[in-house]
């Protein structure tokens, strides 16, 4: 009788197997192990109940999960009775980390990789691993799933056929009001992370260089005390004094009108001082022309303009 393999991942703080196993309403359900390769699980972004049956057998049968917060994850693997190893991958240990997991699949492993909410890769540290991870050979596969990007945009009552995921933005102003005079030109709608102490001051930002346009303020999607508020810019931001500041932030904004393309003159200042600081007016010039839609010549004297009054304050902007 051949003799029963057993797992090189059994050792003490090695991945091990566990008890392949998850529970769903109270239903116990076994899981096999995957195929030897990285997955890309989504989880919930709020409701613990939005996940998917095939993340769940994922989760219970990889032999391990590599997670950016441990904590927040085995609230997630408590609920449905998981007892998969959790092993820490984040923007500050994954130089360490990365030749772990690439040594684990060379092993022959079958690691899952989460963010703390919603699919990996967007907004979190999850990219150089999986550059590294197919570099080498190993299989990656995506679990589709909860998305603050998609839920947003699916609630904000606005165009859906193009839109542009910026992020999060700069939180210094200059940077970020530069930042947002880029984005007034992009014919799509824009989707935005911020957070709660930002937000109020992002909004006024937002209504001062693109004026008027649709928007939505999504807060908490998913959890207890969601909040969609739809308005203009401008309302949104006139009603940031009753907001509530507490929570996570995604920001809708409508593409811009026909014929609002070409950028307002404060929007265009705030983007000339950015790159007034950055590069030689040449290209600073270059820059903004191409972004604004105003002529060469109008822009080039505002530049020089605004050159020649940081000189005289002696080349001090906002830090």
């Amino acid at each position: 009788m051949r003799a029963k393999a057993t797992s090189v991942y059994g050792t003490e703080g090695e991945p091990g197997s566990g008890n392949r196993t998850f529970s769903v309403a109270g239903q116990s359900l076994t899981a096999p192990k995957p195929v030897p390769g990285l997955y890309l699980v989504a989880t919930p972004i709020g409701n613990l109940g939005d996940i998917t049956l095939r993340a769940l057998e994922t989760l219970a049968g990889v032999d391990i999960i590599a997670c950016e917060d441990t904590r927040i994850t085995r609230r997630l693997t408590e609920r449905y009775a998981i007892s998969g190893q959790l092993k820490p991958y984040h923007d500050h240990n994954a130089e360490a980390a990365r030749p772990k997991i690439l040594q684990w699949l060379a092993e022959g492993a079958s690691i899952a990789l989460v963010s703390d909410a919603g699919t990996p890769l967007i907004s979190d540290p999850g990219f150089k691993l999986v550059r590294e991870v197919t570099a080498h050979g190993h299989a990656v596969i995506a679990l589709p799933g909860a998305s603050s990007v998609l839920t947003a945009l699916s609630v904000a009552a606005l165009p859906t056929d193009r839109f542009f995921f910026e992020g999060f933005l700069p939180p210094k102003q200059t940077a970020r009001r530069a930042r947002l005079a880029e984005l007034a030109r992009i014919d799509a709608t824009l989707v935005l992370f911020e957070s709660g102490n930002r937000v109020q001051d992002t909004l006024a930002d937002l209504a001062d260089i693109m004026g008027a346009r649709e928007a939505a303020i999504c807060r908490e999607l998913t959890k207890m005390h969601e909040e969609i508020r739809r308005a203009s810019l401008c309302e949104l931001a006139r009603g940031t004094a009753e907001l509530e500041t507490r929570g996570e932030f995604v920001l809708v904004v409508g593409p811009p009108a026909a014929d609002a393309r070409v950028m307002t003159e404060d929007a265009l200042d705030d983007l000339l001082r950015s790159q007034l600081g950055l590069s030689s007016v040449k290209d600073a010039v270059a820059h903004a022309v191409e972004l604004s839609g105003r002529p060469r010549r109008e822009v080039y004297a505002r530049a020089l303009e605004l050159a020649k009054d940081d000189r005289a304050k002696g080349g001090h902007g906002e830090a």
